[in-house]
C-alpha cells in the first residue's frame, strides 16, 4: 500500500510538469525549434498531394479507424497515474557490444541482430549494415522533460562502425532522433524514410543526396539489397497541430539470400498478409509489441502483443524478435506485460518466438537459446 502512495504521489508531480510542459512545448513550436522538423513545401508537398493517402492536408490510414475518446490531459493523467509497473523495478540486463570486434569485422554474410532498445536495432543482411529507427536521446520528447529511457544502450552512438543503411519507419521522437540523424549523416549513412521525413531531415542538415523518400511499394536497391517500403497503420506529427503531416510505413529489406520485416508501429492491418504473400517469406521478423492501451482507438494504430504475433504469422516470417517495449513508459501496462502476453501466445499458436537480452546477437542461421530475463528484474 505505501508503495503505490508513493507512486501516486510521484506521478501526481510528474502530471504537473508534463502539463507545464505542454505550454512550454506550444511556446516552442512558435520559435520553431529544430526538434519539430520543418513542413513539405515545393516538390515534396505536390508528390504528397498525388499520394492516395494525403487527403486534405494529412495523411490518412486507408483502413477506418476509431475516434480517439481521449484528450491529452486525459491522456497525461493517465499515463502517471495507475498501478501499473511500468518501469522496471530493477535493471535490465545489457550486454555490452563489442565496439573494436563490430568495428574490425566486416559486416555479415548472413543475416544477425542485436537490439539496441525500444524499436532500435542493428542488423546486418547479406553484406549490409542496416539500423532500424535508431534513438540513442536519454528522452524521446522536444523538451527537458518527458518519458525517460530504462537503460543504456548496449553500445554508444559514436562506437558504432559505418552505418549502409538507416529506415526510419514514421518522425514520433520515439523513432526518430535529431542528434543520432545528424551524426549518423556525418559519417555518411543512407536514410530511407517515408514520404516528408525527407523535410526534416534536411531541416537538420542531412544532404538531399543521401535521403531516400519512399512511398508504399516503393522500392530501392543498396548494392545487391533491395529495400521496399511497405504500408502500416500509424499516424505522425512531431509537433501540436502537424498530426499525420508524414507518411508512416514498414520495411521489408530482400537480399540474395535472406530477407527480415521491420513492422513500425502499427495497429493490425490486412496489409500485412499482403506483404507476405508478395514479400515473404522472412527469415526474422521485428515485431512491435508494446505501447498498446485499452479501447479501440488504440489497437488501430497500436496493436496489442496477440495481434503483433498474428502479423508476423501473417508476413510469412519463421522467427519473431519483439521490439518496442523495456525502454520508454509509453502506455497504461506493467513495463513486462507486453513480452509476458507475447510468449503465451507464440506458444499457444506455435511461433518460433526469441527473446534476447539488450546486446545479445540474433543469427537467423543459427539457433538462440531464449531466456525469460524479465523474471529476474524484481
Amino acid at each position: 500500500m505505501k508503495s503505490r502512495l508513493v507512486r501516486w504521489v510521484v506521478r501526481t508531480a510528474v502530471v504537473l510538469a508534463a502539463l507545464a510542459a505542454v505550454l512550454v512545448a506550444a511556446g516552442w513550436a512558435v520559435l520553431s525549434q529544430p526538434q519539430f522538423g520543418a513542413p513539405m513545401a515545393g516538390a515534396r508537398l505536390a508528390r504528397a498531394m498525388a499520394n492516395p493517402q494525403y487527403r486534405e492536408g494529412r495523411f490518412v490510414n486507408l483502413e477506418p479507424e476509431a475516434p480517439s475518446t481521449t484528450s491529452l490531459v486525459d491522456y497525461t493523467v493517465r499515463q502517471f497515474s495507475g498501478n501499473e509497473v511500468r518501469e522496471p523495478p530493477a535493471p535490465v540486463p545489457v550486454l555490452t557490444v563489442d565496439k573494436a570486434a563490430l568495428a574490425a569485422a566486416p559486416p555479415s554474410s548472413g543475416l544477425r541482430a542485436f537490439w539496441i532498445g525500444h524499436a532500435s536495432t542493428y542488423v546486418e543482411i547479406d553484406g549490409v549494415r542496416v539500423l532500424l529507427d535508431p534513438v540513442f536521446a536519454e528522452r524521446v520528447s522536444p523538451l527537458p522533460v518527458g518519458p525517460r529511457r530504462f537503460h543504456a544502450p548496449p553500445i554508444a552512438l559514436a562506437d558504432l562502425p559505418p552505418i549502409d543503411a538507416v529506415l526510419i519507419s514514421h518522425d514520433h521522437y520515439d523513432h526518430l532522433d535529431m542528434e543520432a540523424v545528424r551524426h549518423l549523416a556525418r559519417r555518411g549513412s543512407r536514410f530511407f524514410v517515408p514520404l516528408g521525413i525527407g523535410a526534416h531531415l534536411e531541416h537538420w542538415g542531412v544532404p538531399a543526396n543521401q535521403i531516400e523518400e519512399m512511398e508504399w511499394w516503393q522500392q530501392r536497391m543498396l548494392g545487391s539489397v533491395q529495400i521496399v517500403c511497405t504500408p502500416t497503420r500509424h499516424y505522425s506529427g512531431r509537433g501540436l497541430r502537424n498530426r499525420s503531416s508524414t507518411l508512416w510505413s514498414s520495411w521489408s529489406v530482400v537480399g540474395p539470400q535472406h530477407r527480415f520485416f521491420y513492422s513500425g508501429d502499427t495497429g493490425y492491418s490486412k496489409y500485412f498478409q499482403d506483404i507476405g504473400a508478395r514479400l515473404g517469406p522472412f527469415d526474422i521478423a521485428f515485431i512491435k509489441i508494446g505501447a498498446y492501451g485499452p479501447g479501440a482507438s488504440w489497437e488501430d494504430i497500436h496493436m496489442p502483443p496477440e495481434q503483433a504475433v498474428q502479423v508476423h504469422r501473417d508476413v510469412r516470417a519463421r522467427r519473431m524478435f519483439p521490439v518496442h517495449w523495456s525502454t520508454f513508459n509509453l502506455a497504461y501496462h506493467d513495463w513486462d506485460e507486453p513480452i509476458r502476453r507475447t510468449v503465451a501466445e507464440a506458444a499457444r499458436v506455435g511461433v518460433e518466438l526469441v527473446t534476447p537480452r539488450l546486446g545479445e546477437w540474433v543469427d537467423a542461421d543459427r539457433e538462440f537459446k531464449s531466456t525469460a530475463w524479465w523474471e529476474a528484474v524484481r
